[in-house]
């Protein structure tokens, strides 16, 4: 079986936690997408692990869509290096997006 995955949306923390393996884990992440060619669909934000892995697919010339609520963009500093960024109006849009836009989810801890 050939799974054709696309894109991947990451659930993780706008803090990187006390254990620095969090934010490892996170670059590692964002580092397979981007070497796969797979698009990271995530919160937006460019804080914590959530601006870590986005900052790695970056780095590593791959693909970001950030999706953040109007009411998150100064609480969390959205991120204004992804290549695509989508505002919504509430948290539930949101997750409407990030679902309808992902081939498969992951979810790091931290």
């Amino acid at each position: 079986m050939t799974l054709n995955v696309r894109s991947v949306a990451v659930f993780c923390g706008s803090r990187t936690g006390h254990d620095p393996l969090y934010s490892q884990e996170a670059v590692r992440a964002g580092e397979l997408l981007a070497r796969h060619g797979v698009r990271l669909i995530y919160g937006g934000g460019a804080n914590g692990l959530m601006g870590v892995v986005a900052d790695a697919t970056i780095r590593a010339g791959g693909s970001v869509t950030g999706i953040i609520p109007e009411f998150l963009k100064t609480r969390e500093k959205m991120h204004e290096q992804v290549s695509e960024l989508i505002v919504t109006t509430s948290m539930h849009e949101r997750k409407q997006i990030m679902f309808a836009k992902a081939d498969a989810f992951w979810i790091l801890p931290g």
